[in-house]
């Protein structure tokens, strides 16, 4: 920084929790810029390449994660109306809901079930600790949901949060890709696929493909976690009564 102007500008953020907001508004800004530049290419998701800039930006400056948390709070509190928000377009999908309950309720118990089911025995596989599997398996919920659900099992909640977010991105970024290759043409379809296996990441992707899309990802993102606070506990101790 060697315009005077800026480096006024940069102390002064870097002295209050402004810093935190700033960047990741910037961030975010420009991570978008380049994901229309780019077609939407889903591995130019917004998220992913924000979070990438955030993480060159801290280890640059020298700035710890605490400094910058104390602005980055401020649009973390933000996630709380905005997943409130989705039940409007939720309710505009009503009629179609009440269709379609008894495919969607079966859909997320496999879901779920799939989801720890497979993490747990694949952490297992590749020799993985008792306190790792128990970190993967609520993985697909929501992190606050899923670091309750890791604490009570027996997991790591800051390992499980590292990993709803890396599930997240992933789910993002693939998650389109993978319907077109199978073909998966209905949006209702699509929409609780993501919300089950991406939660809010997911979700955020699907409201850009189409609003049908994201009402059922949100759907299934809620139902997903409530579902896996009841199902993921039970199902670790029947698998363990097993081992």
């Amino acid at each position: 920084m060697t315009d005077p102007n800026l480096r006024d500008i940069w102390v002064y953020l870097s002295a209050s929790p402004l810093m935190g907001l700033t960047i990741t508004m910037v961030a975010y800004a420009l991570a978008y810029r380049l994901y229309q530049r780019a077609d939407s290419n889903p591995f130019t998701n917004p998220v992913v390449t924000s979070v990438a800039m955030l993480i060159g930006v801290l280890l640059l400056t020298g700035t710890s994660y605490d400094d910058y948390f104390e602005g980055g709070q401020f649009v973390h509190f933000l996630l709380g109306p905005a997943t409130v928000a989705l039940a409007v377009p939720l309710y505009q999908q009503f009629s179609r809901l009440r269709q379609l309950w008894l495919p969607v309720s079966i859909s997320l118990v496999c879901g779920v079930v799939i989801a720890a089911g497979s993490s747990i025995g694949l952490a297992w596989l590749l020799g993985g600790s008792t306190e790792i599997q128990m970190s993967l398996a609520p993985k697909s919920a929501t992190a606050p949901v899923a670091m309750g659900i890791s604490e009570k099992i027996g997991g790591l909640p800051s390992l499980t949060a590292v990993l709803v977010v890396i599930t997240g991105i992933t789910g993002a970024v693939l998650g389109t890709k993978l319907f077109e290759w199978l073909r998966i043409k209905d949006d209702t379809a699509k929409g609780i696929a993501m919300g089950v296996a991406a939660h809010g990441i997911g979700t955020a992707r699907a409201f850009q493909v189409s609003s049908q899309m994201g009402a059922f990802s949100g759907l299934a993102m809620a139902l997903s976690a409530f579902a896996t606070a009841l199902i993921v506990p039970w199902l670790v101790d029947w698998l363990q009564a097993l081992v």
